[in-house]
């Protein structure tokens, strides 16, 4: 009758499956880890290109503020000198004073219309990227820079009305377009900057108001201190205030936040 030796294997000790369970757990967690710090490290560096685009964004807009308050406070002194001209002077033979704030106050628009950029602003409120940027501060101030803008959009929206409405009709009626082909010489240029030429050298070009017989002095003094002061100066010293007010603070904040320049 055949012996057969019987292998017994050795039973592992609980310690061995403890140590076993440990670097399994050391293994899982350090992947944990590695992945917790390579995604935090990504949502670091997509906050600071955002960052670093929507600054680019912001001191862009913040030049073109700026001088569009400059143009606007140009045009508001234009509409006072026109209501002080039309309450007492003739207009059967005018001066080039007064083709010059003709043209500022009631003839020129876009140089006093603000259109901030709002390319990066938009993309961080509709693709939730506004999640990346994790100061409270930060977020507070984009959320007011949105309703500024807003608020100088619905400002601006109600201006063009007024215009519309009321300041167009007197550009139609009386305005002189020969003295504009000879300002600009019968050529396609930008008007704005002819005149900004004009105003500043000695030539003298005619500018004949049309049918003066025709205009109503009393209603025009109402309308240009009107539109001057309720329209483009309250829009200009409320609502691009707050805009260039919240603009400041953004830009101070990012630079400190992600080291701009």
């Amino acid at each position: 009758m055949e012996v057969h030796a019987h292998t017994h294997t050795a039973r592992k000790k609980w310690t061995h499956y403890f140590w076993e369970f440990i670097m399994l757990f050391l293994a899982v967690f350090c992947g944990f880890l590695a992945e917790y710090q390579l995604e935090h490290k990504i949502e670091k560096d997509r906050a600071k290109e955002l960052a670093k685009s929507f600054y680019e964004e912001l001191k862009n807009d913040s030049v073109v503020a700026a001088q569009k308050v400059q143009n606007r406070i140009k045009a508001e002194n234009a509409f006072s000198y026109l209501a002080k001209y039309f309450r007492d002077s003739s207009l059967n033979n005018v001066s080039k004073t007064f083709s010059l704030n003709f043209l500022y106050a009631i003839y020129f628009r876009t140089p006093s219309i603000f259109e901030p950029s709002t390319m990066v602003l938009e993309q961080l409120k509709n693709s939730g990227s506004l999640r990346y940027f994790k100061n409270e501060e930060l977020q507070k101030l984009i959320g007011q820079l949105s309703v500024a803008i807003r608020n100088i959009n619905d400002r601006q929206e109600l201006e063009f009305q007024i215009r519309i409405q009321y300041l167009n009709p007197i550009i139609l009626r009386h305005y002189d377009y020969n003295f504009e082909d000879q300002l600009t010489r019968g050529q396609v240029q930008d008007l704005f900057t002819v005149t900004t030429t004009y105003e500043n050298n000695n030539e003298m070009i005619p500018f004949h108001f049309k049918s003066p017989a025709k205009f109503d002095k009393e209603e025009a003094v109402n309308l240009m201190s009107f539109y001057g002061r309720a329209g483009l100066g309250a829009t200009r010293r409320v609502h691009y205030k707050k805009y260039i007010d919240v603009n400041a603070e953004l830009l101070k904040l990012l630079r400190k936040e992600y080291h701009l320049k």
